[in-house]
Formats: C-alpha cells, structure tokens, sequence
C-alpha cells in the first residue's frame, strides 16, 4: 500500500479537499486504485451534530456515516463508495481507546497518547486503506489521506505524530503540503514566508513535504518557486502552483497534470505506470467554460447566514444542480434566498430583503427546497411550495421540502386543514401531515436517524397513463419524520401521489403533483449521490423541466431503461 499525505498550514479553507480529490484523480487516470481517508481532529464522533452555519453540510455515507463534506468531494471526483471509516476523528479514536481500556485490552498500563492512540490511528488507517471502494475485489494501490485543520493546531498533534511514525512503518510515503502564497497589493509580489514558516512548523513535528502546492490568486512565479524549493528543501519540480481557476474545479487535475505533479508523486511511492488520461475530464471542464444559455434555480434554504450566502450548507444540492446543467448544456444559476425573507414578519422588520427574496422566486426557471431541521424558516419553505405550486413553476423538494410540500397541500386544497402542520413544529396541531417516526430518539440527536442506504418502490397509479414522473426519470427505478400514512388516501384522492415507498408501503418516500410540469418531492437525498457525467434523475427533472427539456430527457430515459425500479434512502437507484 502506498500513501498520501496531504497537510495544510498558515491558515484553514485553502482547499486541501479538492487538492486530495484532484491527486486522487490523477493517480486513477494513471491506472491506479485510489481510496480515501479524512482525519478531522475535532472531539465530535462525527460530523452529524454539528451546526451547517459552522462547518458546512453533513455529507451522508452508503453505511449511514455521517461526515464532513470533504468525503463527498472524494466521492464525486474519484466515483468511488466510501464509509463512515473513512473518516477518522479525534472522538472516534479517543472511544475506541476507552472501549480498550475498560475491556482491560492494555493489560494494566498506562494510556497515554504516544503510544496507544497514535498506535489506533495507524491501525485505523491501515485497515481502512486495504478496503476496497471502487466496487472492485482486492485493495487499492494508493491511500489519500487528508489532515483536517491547519498543522500546529493543537487537537491534530496526535495524527501528526502517527502520520511521522507511519512514514517510517510504511516506506512508499509521499506528503503533500498546501500553504498560502499572498500577495501584498502595496508591495504587489508573491511573498513565501508564510509557506516556509508552515513548512518550518511542520518539520518540527516529525514530517517534512515531499511537495509544495501553493495557493494563490495568479500562477506561481518563478522566483517564488526557486525560494520556496530552496529554503524547503524540495526540488522546483516539486513546488506546484495550485492558483485559482474560478468555479471550474474540474480544472484542478489538469492544472496538476500540466505541472507533472503526477510524476512527483509518483516518483517518491516508487511507482511506474503510464501517462495520465484525462480525456473524458478535459472535455467536461471545457464543456463547463463554455456553457453560456442559463438556467435559474432558486434554492430556499434556512442556512444562509446573516452577512453573506452559507454555501457550503447546501454544497452536494449545489454540486447536484451543476451535473445536471452541465449535463443538460446549461449554465448554472443558483439564486440563493432565505426561507425567512419571504415570511410576513420579514416584511414588516425587513421590507427591502423580504422583496428581494421575493424577486429572486418570481424569477427562478425552478425553485428547490432541500433539508433542514428546527421551525425557523418553514412558513418561508411553506409559501416557495405553494408558489411553485399555483403559477406551475418546477419544484423539486428534498427531506424537509418534500414535507412542507405536503403540507401546504393539506393546507390550501384539502379545505377542512388549514391548521396542518408537522409535529416537529407543532406537537399540539389537529392535522398533523408529518409525524415523528417510531425508530427515532426525542433525548439524543447524534447517530439516531433513519440513514444510510435503503431501497424505495414506485408505485403506480392508474390515474396517470405515463406512470409517474420519478419512475420515469430513474428508467423504471433523513430526518426523523415522515408523512402520516393515515393521511395518505385523502391527499391522493386531491391529486397529491406519493408516486415511490419503502418495503413496508408505511413509508411515504417519493411525491408528485398530478397535472403540473414538474412538482417532485422525495424523502431521501439524491444529492449525496450525483457524480459528474452521471447527475441524479430528479435534479436532471428539475432542470430539464425549468429549461423546457424535460420531455426529452423523460423519452431518452425511457429508452435507457434497464430495468431500474427502486432507489434507496439517500437517493441511490439499486439494480434489480
């Protein structure tokens, strides 16, 4: 097994994710086996927890795992099936310690850092790295690993310390190092200092980089690169100039390639193998910069922040919505509104953002509302269904907006529920469309949700002569509520069909709107499996039905069917 390291230093957002997931793509091109390992050295267990305001979404696992978003890069750029072991944290390792020790595994010795949990750290990496991902037998041939944070920090001191002493048990050990090259605009050149004190910090620890990719807003000049390799003791072949590319990502690989990273790193794991290709990835990210014809999706979300556009909240519905585009040869626009703008209570307080958000939903192509939890937002949520519903605007609503989807139908067409609601919202309403599922914890949040992989039946109704709309688009194939299946009958008699549902047909998992362009919503979050090159059905729905390509797309999907008839919990279809 082979390994690599990638560090950062100076400061944290510099793009470690997209660095490992571009080597990792290089090194498939080169007709490697790659997996992936992300070390967040946080106390949580995992990343389900945590406050998307903070660090971003929570990419859900095949396993249930809930992770950081870095996996989802992984798996999108690399086409890979990762689990919650691929991601390692400090609270993970810290139980597996104390588990040990209470089993009294240390035999009577003293627990300390150095050797037992940097001893865990190594094992865990190492059985992990052995485990396929690729749906292939046998073990990969190059482990990524990312260190989350930036070195120095004192919660990654342990997974320092084992990376240094895996260098040696290993050998084939090959450490890149990302750091910020800034440029002062009153002195206007590139400066390396923070990069060699990065560098210096990172040496002190026990590592020391094979490679340098910089980051920077232009391309590494060449005194730069000849002072960096200098002072950090690497060759100037090995000091990559990581600039930026815009919003083309897909640029990153081939920005590596032309730099022949692959044969640094190559080079230091002993390896022999041939020229990348990246044929089939050049020609998306040039089809990506030369898209022009827009498409306007607006995204009504909770998690937007006060002073500017929470993206990374929403990072695999926006990645989801861009496969589609692009795949659909259009032009992604995301206008991002605020579930609460568009509440009666922000007119009153805010007049000027309650019409902006307003603007940007009378002016959207197709309108998406994703997942969320607490009441904050929902009559927001509320309102964007009820409008995508009534001026037959495409609508696609995940998790919590398939839910709220349910309910402003309850509320405006079945006459006797005005007051419907959700019992998340509203213990005590009279009319409660969506209910806490039995399976679920009310005293712990963390790890007790319905997750993971899990499959979803279409039904058909004989209403409907095509079938439906989902089943369709898959070819013929989490929260802790759901729709009342008590309610069911009466919403499907008003034209509301809950079109796909689980093994039990308890479970209602998939929702459309009889006699509208496109109003879909589904209980699972085909977002967390959309790839280049291969989007989501219903997100490629949800375009192609804003940019009046949806017929097209449903004959062409038609005549690909093969045999697909179900999906699974977080929006995966499973083959028959």
């Amino acid at each position: 097994m082979k390994y690599v390291v990638v560090t950062g230093g100076g400061m944290s957002g510099l793009g470690k994710g997209v660095t490992s997931s571009s080597v990792g793509v290089l090194l498939q091109a080169c007709g490697l086996r790659v997996t992936c390992i992300k070390i967040d050295p946080y106390l949580n267990i995992d990343a389900g927890t945590m406050s998307p305001f903070e660090h971003g979404e929570v990419f859900v696992l095949q396993d249930g795992g809930e992770a950081d978003l870095d996996l989802g890069n992984y798996e999108r750029f690399l086409d890979v099936t990762l689990t919650s072991d691929n991601n390692i944290t400090t609270g993970k390792i810290n139980r597996t310690v104390m588990e040990k020790e209470r089993r009294g595994a240390y035999l009577g010795k003293t627990v300390q850092v150095v050797p037992h949990v940097t001893d865990e750290i190594q094992d865990w990496i190492q059985r992990v790295a052995h485990a396929p991902v690729d749906g292939k037998e046998g073990p990969p041939d190059v482990c990524v690993i990312e260190l989350g944070g930036t070195v120095g920090d004192i919660e990654s001191c342990p997974f320092v310390e084992a990376l240094a002493e895996l260098s040696y048990r290993v050998g084939d050990f090959c450490l890149i190092h990302v750091s910020h090259v800034p440029v002062l605009s009153a002195v206007g050149e590139q400066k390396t200092k923070p990069t060699q004190h990065s560098v210096r910090t990172l040496r002190s620890l026990g590592l020391a980089p094979n490679i340098l990719a910089c980051r920077s807003n232009s391309p590494l000049e060449g005194y730069a690169r000849e002072k960096l390799a200098r002072s950090c003791h690497v060759s100037s072949g090995s000091v990559l100039s990581l600039h930026d590319v815009g919003k083309n990502v897909w640029r990153v690989p081939i920005l590596l390639r032309d730099q022949k990273a692959h044969e640094a790193v190559l080079r230091v794991l002993n390896l022999d193998v041939k020229e990348p290709d990246l044929k089939e990835w050049t020609a998306r990210a040039e089809l990506f910069d030369a898209l022009v014809e827009p498409v306007r999706i607006a995204l009504v979300g909770k998690y937007m922040g006060l002073t500017r556009i929470n993206k990374d909240a929403y990072f695999s519905v926006e990645k989801a919505l861009l496969h589609a585009s692009v795949a659909l040869r259009k032009k992604l626009a995301v206008d991002w509104v605020p579930a609460e703008d568009l509440e009666d209570g922000t007119a009153q307080e805010n007049p000027n953002a309650y019409k902006a958000a307003w603007n940007k939903l009378k002016g959207a192509d197709g309108i998406l509302v994703p997942g969320g939890f607490g009441d904050r937002g929902v009559e927001g949520k509320i309102l964007a269904a009820k409008h995508a519903r009534e001026n037959r605007i495409p609508y696609l609503g995940i998790c919590l907006g398939m839910q709220v989807a349910v309910i402003e139908f309850a509320r405006s067409v079945l006459l006797d529920m005005q007051d419907a609601n959700s019992t998340e919202f509203d213990a005590e309403t009279k009319n409660p469309c969506v209910v806490f599922m039995p399976e679920g914890s009310r005293t712990h949040v963390g790890g007790t949700m319905r997750l993971g992989s899990r499959r979803t039946y279409f039904h058909h109704n004989d209403h409907h002569d095509v079938g439906c709309m989902a089943a369709r688009l898959y070819g013929n194939v989490r929260h802790r509520y759901e729709v009342n299946p008590e309610m069911v009958a009466r919403f499907e008699e008003a034209g509301l069909w809950f079109s796909g549902r689980d093994e039990s047909g308890e479970r209602m998992e998939i929702v459309e709107l009889g006699e509208h362009p496109f109003y879909v919503g589904v209980q699972f979050h085909p977002e967390f499996k959309s790839r280049p090159g291969k989007p989501s059905p219903v997100f490629t729905g949800l375009v192609a039905a804003a940019c009046g390509q949806l017929e097209s797309v449903l004959q062409q999907s038609h005549g690909e069917s093969n045999g697909f008839e179900k999906t699974d919990g977080v929006g995966k279809v499973v083959e028959k």
